[in-house]
C-alpha cells in the first residue's frame, strides 16, 4: 500500500473513519489496504471519478453499488444483526466546476 491510498487509509484509521467518499478517484488503487476498501467509478482514467471507501468489515455488507455516472454512484448496505439490520444508502457525488462547459454543469 502506497500513495494517496497509504494516506487515505491511514487518515480514516487515525480519526476512526469508518466510510468516506472521495473524488478524483482515477488515482487510487482499488485496494488501498490497512483494513479499507475502494468502492470507485471512473470513466476512461482521464477526469472525475467518484468513490467510497468503507472499512473491511462493512465491505461484506455491501448489497450493490449503482453507479449512476462518472460523477455519481451509491453503495447500498445491509448492516446488522439477523433480522435487525439497518439498510444504509452511501451516495458519491461530484459536482466538477473547472473544465466543464456551462452546458455541462447546467445538465449536472
Amino acid at each position: 500500500m502506497t500513495g494517496k491510498g497509504k494516506e487515505v487509509a491511514d487518515m480514516m484509521e487515525k480519526r476512526k473513519i469508518d466510510m468516506l467518499c472521495v473524488q478524483e478517484t482515477n488515482s487510487m488503487a482499488r485496494n488501498i489496504g490497512g483494513g479499507f476498501k475502494l468502492f470507485f467509478h471512473d470513466v476512461d482514467g482521464k477526469r472525475n471519478g467518484v468513490g467510497v471507501i468503507l472499512k473491511e468489515k462493512y465491505s461484506k455488507s455491501v448489497v450493490t453499488v449503482k453507479r449512476v455516472s462518472d460523477r455519481v454512484m451509491n453503495v447500498k448496505l445491509e448492516v446488522g444483526d439477523w433480522g435487525e439490520g439497518v439498510t444504509i444508502n452511501v451516495i458519491s457525488a461530484y459536482d466538477l466546476q473547472v473544465g466543464c462547459e456551462m452546458e455541462e454543469k447546467e445538465t449536472f
